[in-house]
């Protein structure tokens, strides 16, 4: 990424990556197809594990960023055996943090299960669910080091066929293990969970052969996995932002989805497909952000920050220009894109209204997610995350308060002042506030330059040559 045109090599980055996405993507649809022919509890106890399982992937990718800003830089630097040395360190960091959120998650299942409402059967069906996603969470860890380790030396494409692999042996397994095959008995749930457990422990043992071979730009020292305390702090101090990133982003959904409920179930379902129909954008703009972090961060390495700028607005037009077309279609077909889901004429209604209001900002969306996998890449991840706590919880949550609901307050030499009540549209209007809002941030942000240092230890006369 630091010579050549730019738009071919992030759109080589960048697919690979999408396709990653969607069968990650793969692996709940298929859990959740096999598990509705076991019956409604089984539906509902894996659904309410998602919000959970995906607290532990956003700390996986937490510590995972910091991996893809400082093997990126390295690489860029011409430095590989410190970005082998970082591979060693994101290896013994994740392990840890791993095996002790199983150890805490095992020993404190069944508590955590009452506090987030699980009863009855579904308590049970969730349990058998939980207990074997705990065990697996080292290996889950282990692929996303895996991952971030090969991309920040620009290799995306041989985690996306560890995944196409992975995924494949996720599907042939579900229905086996969940509802019985000759003389394997049907498990349910925790069969789902095997599977997963299973074609997880196939793509990290992979992942681990292939760092220890060396051949796809970063090895896997043995030596490396001694501990390095300086370097494992630079891991968390670049990493725990983006940890906190992917928290604010869950627990803001969480929010927006009990406003929505407020309004009864038609404006819930329209919701609940419209966010569906979103995903598709945010897993487009998601991977050029990625790629973009990469690109960013070999730039900074080889100090050519002028490059490295190149690359976030060659990605940030590109995606928005994909984002706005896509957009647009969905604008001029919107019921026809919730009837892809349901027929129900309510729900299409309130659908075609959250999608013209809505289907406009995707590219906004897109445009701030590109600029922060961009200061991710500069190692700078706690920009983005500010970016996202601006976007959910300053510019987005607060407005729907506004906007949606009926509320009055008392302002001392102004009087009382009331909401707009705009109702259920005031929740829409809110998505269109904050990706607008957000993006503006965003790009004054990446303009003023603050993120071009990187984070590499330079010596004197590499901090002279970066003027």
């Amino acid at each position: 990424m630091t010579e050549g045109a730019i738009a071919p090599k992030l759109l080589a980055l960048s697919w690979p990556l999408v396709a990653g996405n969607l069968l990650q993507t793969l692996y709940n649809l298929a859990d959740v197809f096999w598990v509705g022919r076991v019956g409604a509890d089984a539906v509902a106890a894996v659904s309410l594990m998602f919000p959970t399982s995906w607290m532990f992937v956003s700390t996986a990718m937490g510590i995972t960023a910091s991996t893809i800003a400082l093997v990126s830089q390295h690489i860029g630097a011409g430095e590989d055996r410190q970005a082998d040395h970082v591979v060693g360190q994101t290896i013994l960091l994740t392990l840890a943090v791993s095996i002790v959120l199983a150890v805490v998650g095992f020993a404190f299942r069944h508590p955590l299960l009452s506090l987030i409402g699980a009863q009855g059967p579904v308590f049970t069906k969730a349990l058998a669910y939980i207990e074997v996603v705990f065990l697996s969470l080292p290996l889950t860890f282990l692929f996303f080091a895996f991952r971030a380790a090969l991309q920040g030396a620009g290799d995306t494409k041989t985690a996306m066929w560890l995944m196409v692999a992975s995924a494949g042996l996720n599907v042939l397994l579900d229905p086996i293990l969940i509802l019985g095959w000759g003389p394997i008995p049907g498990m349910g749930t925790r069969g789902a969970a095997i599977a997963t457990l299973i074609a997880r422990l196939f793509a990290t043992a992979a992942g681990v052969y292939i760092l220890l071979r060396g051949d796809w730009g970063v090895q896997l020292h043995l030596a490396d996995l001694r501990p390095d305390p300086e370097r494992l702090q630079r891991l968390v101090d670049i990493g725990y932002p983006a940890t906190l990133d992917g928290w604010a982003r869950s627990f803001s959904a969480v929010v927006m989805a009990g406003f929505v409920a407020r309004f009864g179930p038609i404006a819930t379902a329209a919701y609940g497909i419209g966010v569906r129909l979103m995903s598709v954008s945010w897993t487009v703009s998601g991977a050029v952000g990625q790629a973009t972090a990469t690109g960013v961060g070999q730039n900074l390495g080889a100090q050519t920050p002028k490059r490295a700028a190149s690359v976030t607005w060659t990605a940030m037009i590109a995606t928005m220009g994909i984002l706005f077309a896509a957009g647009g279609l969905v604008m001029a077909f919107p019921a026809e894109a919730m009837r892809l889901f349901i027929g129900e004429q309510a729900v299409v209604d309130e659908g075609v209204t959250f999608l013209r209001m809505v289907a406009p900002s995707w590219a906004f969306f897109g445009g701030v997610m590109v600029i922060q996998g961009a200061f991710r890449g500069a190692g700078i991840t706690k920009a983005a995350m500010v970016l996202s706590f601006l976007s959910r919880w300053i510019f987005r949550v607060p407005v729907a308060l506004v906007l949606a609901f009926a509320w009055t307050v008392s302002v001392p030499g102004i009087g009382p002042v009331s909401g707009l009540t705009w109702g259920v549209e005031g929740l829409w209007w809110a998505y269109v506030f904050g990706a607008v809002a957000s993006f503006v941030v965003a790009v004054a942000w990446f303009r003023t330059g603050s993120w071009r240092k990187g984070v590499l230890d330079r010596g004197p006369s590499a901090a002279a040559g970066d003027d």
